[in-house]
Formats: structure tokens, C-alpha cells, sequence
């Protein structure tokens, strides 16, 4: 299969000549030096389109890696070669992978950018530096490791796909197509595996080490060859070089070490073991240790009393004076604001309503709002919010309040006014009208009057002045309530304070004594 897609998408014979000196003199051929006949456009009438063939391949398996796109189907022609029209180069996807194919045991890894300082080490950790000397000790030709190097710094290798026993990657070179480069590694067989389990399952600090993205030299110890040795690492690559390895494969071989540093699971992949399985089978054999373990121990002793002692009758202590109240309800935490979460502000206003009610309920025995209604308690808690006028936070809490409700955010503002003008009696005098006993209410009128405002129209328990759109409301508990609305409209609104005397109620909004 792999000879077959070889054959199929290989370019000519001259294309695929390397770009440097360091290979065979016998593998390298050389492009053709004479310069094609112009062609006329007559004959290019005469001659019609000119389709090429269309190689077939079946589809890859995840061992071959991704497949570059087959060449395009679309009749062209030949175009004179010149001056003014030189011919384009060959377009080149910008990746080859399909990390969309990726699975457990299969991981497609973004190019790395080039490094803009070459260091010396070029692995960061003491296993990828075993990887690099793995691959350097085990090399024909110390050229081919430095211009493969130079390849990797200056980030010629493509996405990298690592699968069980092998990492492919496309390679760029000096031609326009880049080389399909391969790393083989022997993956471990089970009893290898099994050793390794078992000695990750001994140590926990291990295990937990390998959470952290770290290789414990314990674990790369236990008898079981986890990283590579000199000549473990199998290069194969599509250039016709025939080192071993040829700078391309020695320059997917050092990205690979970085990948090591980043993610040591890399290293299990290559060895045959995805992450989540070896953490689902640690897991299991943990839990399956530490059953073994406490049944080889046996039932503790378990420390105790007789049970006549238990139930024979002894005076108990007395219970602990109880703590004073505190002084006052303590603020809440802050509620941090998480995608998708609650939201903080209602979080703490309710904690804080909460901290009050509890606070009154300890001090008093009693709940000062357990009697109130589904909308008498929206219109407190609305009310609870500190501060004046409408901002962004107080709109959006009366919208949820009122539509909870099903009332408008328009209505919960006037209720909210009442509220804070009288709490409870304030509210029931907004939205309740009642007929007063002669007395009280009949008084009001010559008190206005003697100071020296126009007589006020009465209507049940409401005294409205005739011109500045002023009201008093008489309210159950006897404190007069004064309202004010725009002029020529009939919208009422709470201002001031209650008072018992409906003058020193008008007076505290300040409105003229006379028209």
C-alpha cells in the first residue's frame, strides 16, 4: 500500500532531487536544460484540452498518516513559457494534517515556531535530551544532524501525527513539495507494560508526577525500555537521500524532542499506550491494591463501651450558655462572576437580605417579612438596593424582579418609591384607596387652608391641590403620605417623608404655600 502511494503521487524524477550536496552522486539527477518550442495558439486549437491522469488511491489508514490532496482535475493548457508569463510555482497547502481525524491513540501536534536564538540543548528535560542523544549517537553522518537541526530551528517541519510506533510529518525543502518524513519506534509488548503499571502503581508520587507532564527517572528505570537507545528510531523519508538519517527525518527527530518536553504522554503513544487508558488502568489497579491491602490487614479494633454502660441512666452536663448576637448582620463574600454562572450582584443581594433576616430573627424571635406576598417581598428586595436612580445593575435586577412577578419594570419603580417612603403602610397607600371615619381627614382642609394654601379637592382618602399637581394620601396608620406628579398628567409618585401633619407633609417637598 505504501509503495502504491508512493507511485501514485510522486513527482518526476528530477523534482525529487535534493537541494544540498551531502547525497549520493548516483541519486540525483538533473532537470532538463532546453528550452521549450513557443507553441502557437493554432495548434493549440487543433489540439484541444489537455486532461491529466487522475492517480487513485484508497483512503489512509492512521499508520500512513495523512495523504497529500490528489492533483486537480481540471482541464488546462499549455501556456507558452516567457518572459512576460513565467510559469507559477506549484501551490502548497500550508499543513498536511488532519487533526480532525485525531483519537486516543492518535495526536496531531501544530508546527512550532521557528526559535529566533538556536541554544545549545536543544531539548529542555532530562527525557528529551535522551531522545536527542538517542537519535545523535545512533547517526551515520554528524552533517546531516546539523543541516536537520537548521531545518528544525528555522521551523521547516510541518504538523506533527503521533501514533503508536511512529511520528510523520511533512518536511519543506528547497522544492516547492514538501517531504513526507516518518519516525518508527517498537511499541512494548503486554508484559512490558505490566512492569511498567506496576512499578507506576508502587509509587504514588510517580503517578502523580506524570499528572504533573513530568518523567520521574524511577519510572524510566523500572526494567522496561521506555526510551529510545542508538539505532531504536527508524527513519524513513520520500527524498532520495539515502542517509540514515537524511536532515529531514533528523529534523522532524528534534521537534519531536520538544514535543517530549512539553508532554511525556507523547513517549507512552510512541510505545504503544494513549493517556486516557493508562490513567483509567492506573486508576484501577490503585483502587484494587488498596482494597487488597485493607482485607491482608483485617477489621481494625474498634474502640467502645459495654452496652449496659451505654444505656445506663448519668446526668448530663449542662448545656453551654448561649452566644450573644451579633451586633449587626455581617456583609457577604464577594461572588465572582464565572461564564454561565449566576449572577454576582443577585448572589449578594440575596446573601445580604438573607444575613438581615436572620439577624432580626435571632434578636427579635420573629421574621419581619415571613407575612409578605410574592410581590410585596419583590418590591422590598428591589427597594434594598442602595443608592438612587436607574443604572445598568438596578435595570436589570427590576427586569428579572418584575417579569418573576409578571409585572413591568415601570411599575416595580413607583412600588419601590412607596417602599422607601413608608416601607409596608407605604406600599398598601400606593396601591390601596380606603373612605376614613370623619375626623382626622375632615381636619386636614382648614389646616391647609390656614396656612395658606388653596382649598384641596378631597376623593376618599386622597386631598389633591387644584393647580401644582400635589396629593396627600391619608394613610392607615395616620401619617399623611405626599405625592407629586408632572403637570397635565395624572402620575402619581412618593415624595417625602409620612408625617402626622398634612402640612409638614407638603412642606418637606418644598411646594409653593399659594398659587
Amino acid at each position: 500500500m505504501r509503495d502504491f502511494l508512493s507511485s501514485a503521487f510522486r513527482m518526476p524524477e528530477w523534482a525529487d532531487a535534493p537541494e544540498d550536496t551531502d547525497a549520493p552522486e548516483d541519486t540525483e539527477a538533473r532537470p532538463p536544460t532546453d528550452t521549450p518550442e513557443p507553441v502557437s495558439m493554432a495548434s493549440l486549437l487543433k489540439a484541444g484540452p489537455v486532461i491529466p491522469p487522475r492517480p487513485t488511491s484508497p483512503e489512509p489508514s492512521p499508520e500512513h498518516g495523512p495523504t497529500p490532496p490528489a492533483p486537480s482535475t481540471t482541464p488546462t493548457r499549455p501556456e507558452p513559457h516567457s518572459a512576460d508569463h513565467p510559469a507559477a510555482p506549484p501551490q502548497v497547502p500550508p499543513s498536511m494534517a488532519t487533526p480532525h481525524r485525531d483519537n486516543e491513540l492518535r495526536r496531531t501536534f501544530p508546527p512550532f515556531a521557528p526559535r529566533p536564538e538556536p541554544q545549545q540543548d536543544f531539548a529542555g528535560t532530562w527525557w528529551g535530551q535522551a531522545w536527542v542523544d538517542a537519535l545523535e549517537r545512533g547517526a551515520l553522518d554528524a552533517n546531516r544532524l546539523s543541516r536537520g537541526r537548521g531545518y528544525a530551528d528555522a521551523g521547516h517541519v510541518d504538523a506533527i501525527t503521533v501514533t503508536p510506533g511512529l511520528v510523520l510529518a511533512y518536511v519543506r525543502g528547497s522544492r516547492p513539495r514538501p517531504y513526507r518524513v516518518q519516525m518508527r519506534l517498537r511499541t512494548l509488548d503486554d508484559a512490558d507494560w505490566d512492569r511498567f503499571l506496576e512499578a507506576a502503581v508502587d509509587s504514588p508520587t510517580d503517578i502523580a508526577a506524570l499528572l504533573d507532564k513530568e518523567l520521574p527517572h524511577t519510572l524510566a528505570d523500572c526494567g522496561v525500555p521506555l526510551l529510545p537507545g542508538p539505532g531504536d528510531l527508524t527513519p524513513h523519508c520520500s527524498c532520495p537521500d539515502s542517509g540514515r538519517p537524511c536532515k529531514h527525518a533528523a529534523a522532524l527527530c528534534y521537534q519531536t524532542a520538544r514535543l517530549l518536553d512539553a508532554d511525556p504522554f507523547v513517549l507512552l503513544l510512541l510505545r504503544g499506550r494513549g493517556e486516557r487508558e493508562l490513567l483509567d488502568v492506573l486508576s484501577r489497579r490503585s483502587a484494587a491494591g488498596a482494597a487488597r491491602a485493607a482485607r491482608e490487614r483485617g477489621p481494625a479494633a474498634l474502640p467502645g463501651v459495654r452496652a449496659s454502660e451505654a444505656l445506663a441512666g448519668r446526668p448530663l452536663p449542662p448545656l453551654p450558655a448561649p452566644l450573644p448576637p451579633p451586633a449587626h448582620p455581617e456583609a457577604p463574600p464577594a461572588y465572582p462572576a464565572a461564564p454561565g454562572g449566576p449572577d454576582p450582584f443577585a448572589l449578594d443581594q440575596l446573601a445580604t437580605d438573607a444575613a438581615a433576616r436572620a439577624h432580626a430573627l435571632i434578636t427579635t424571635g420573629r421574621d419581619p417579612v415571613g407575612g409578605l406576598t410574592l410581590w410585596q417581598d419583590a418590591v422590598r428586595l428591589a427597594a434594598a438596593r442602595p443608592g438612587s436612580g436607574l443604572t445598568a445593575a438596578t435595570r436589570s435586577l427590576y427586569a428579572t424582579l418584575a417579569a418573576a412577578v409578571h409585572r413591568t419594570p415601570a411599575e416595580l419603580a413607583r412600588a419601590v418609591a412607596a417602599w422607601r417612603q413608608g416601607g409596608l403602610a407605604g406600599l398598601t397607600v400606593l396601591e390601596e384607596s380606603w373612605d376614613p371615619p370623619a375626623g382626622r381627614f375632615d381636619r386636614a382642609r382648614p389646616l391647609l387652608l390656614a396656612a395658606d394654601l388653596p382649598a384641596f379637592r378631597p376623593w376618599r382618602n386622597h386631598l389633591t391641590h387644584p393647580v401644582r399637581h400635589a396629593q396627600l394620601r391619608l394613610g392607615q396608620d395616620g401619617l399623611w403620605y405626599a405625592y407629586e406628579s408632572e403637570p397635565g398628567h395624572d402620575d402619581w409618585w412618593p415624595r417625602g417623608a409620612p408625617d402626622l401633619d398634612p402640612v409638614s407633609a407638603l412642606t418637606t417637598l418644598d411646594i409653593p404655600d399659594s398659587l
